[in-house]
């Protein structure tokens, strides 16, 4: 059985008194689109970051192929660092840089040796992957509507053709077609360039576009995970109500698998 891209055992991390994670185990398949979905405060943008490295664990492990990167510096993860693309949630796009610019900013960045004119021509490539038209490289992000920000960073994190994706809560402040869009797109894109994905999202629209597995995460704890056919009827009253939309009836958080 080949060894998950991602895998995260008894992961925690406290801010103070308050505790975000509390033994987060999860394990991403190469080639899985995870999506971990959980409600405000739930930790889902902690996992991501302590897989990045923005944010040390107090406990447990963190492996991406197989190799322990738990303890290692910003630095010395730089060689994970360049099979990851990200998707921000607020877009991040740098304001004084045109669009082009934005979209190869990272392929720069780890070294990358392009010339402008080559940087142009990847950034209209990966424009019209995410259907918008090769004019659109030359514009500011100003100029761009709230979706095409969205698309903007999506080329970018495809720009290096990258083994692993995150996406941060894709579409927030969108409207209900974008944000359908949107979600076709990063679909279309992970399978295209045969990535593994973790998303993090409160949308089941987003859910049910993007991921091939779904996760739960409650209290700092993993309570549920399994294929997204299964969602609807996880056995677990938290998650149907989180899925749902209801409030009514007892939450709990036991956790079981289907």
């Amino acid at each position: 059985m080949a060894s998950p891209k991602i895998k995260l055992t008894n992961i925690h991390k406290r801010f103070g008194r308050k505790t975000v994670l509390n033994g987060v185990n999860l394990e991403v398949a190469d080639g899985e689109s995870l999506v971990i979905i959980g409600g405000s405060g739930s930790g889902k943008s902690v996992t991501i970051k302590t897989i990045l490295g923005l944010i040390k664990p107090d406990e447990g492990t963190i492996e991406v192929d197989g190799k322990d990167i738990t303890h290692l510096s910003f630095r010395e993860r730089a060689p994970m660092l360049q099979k990851v693309g990200m998707l921000f949630q607020g877009g991040a796009l740098f304001d004084s840089l045109p669009v082009w610019k934005n979209i190869t900013f990272g392929a720069r960045e780890r070294g990358q040796h392009l010339t402008a004119e080559t940087a142009h021509e990847l950034a209209v490539e990966k424009l019209e992957a995410v259907g918008l038209a090769a004019e659109v490289a030359d514009l500011l992000p100003s100029e761009l509507s709230g979706g095409m920000q969205k698309r903007v960073g999506l080329a970018r994190a495809i720009a290096s053709n990258p083994e692993i994706l995150f996406f941060d809560e894709p579409t927030t402040g969108l409207d209900p077609i974008m944000a359908d869009v949107i979600n076709d797109l990063i679909s279309n894109c992970v399978k295209q360039l045969g990535s593994t994905a973790v998303t993090i999202t409160h949308d089941m629209g987003s859910v049910r576009k993007i991921a091939n597995r779904v996760a739960m995460i409650y209290q700092g704890k993993i309570i549920w995970d399994g294929p997204v056919s299964s969602i609807d009827n996880s056995g677990n009253a938290y998650v149907d109500q989180f899925v749902h939309g209801r409030a009514e009836g007892p939450i709990t958080a036991e956790s079981k698998r289907p």
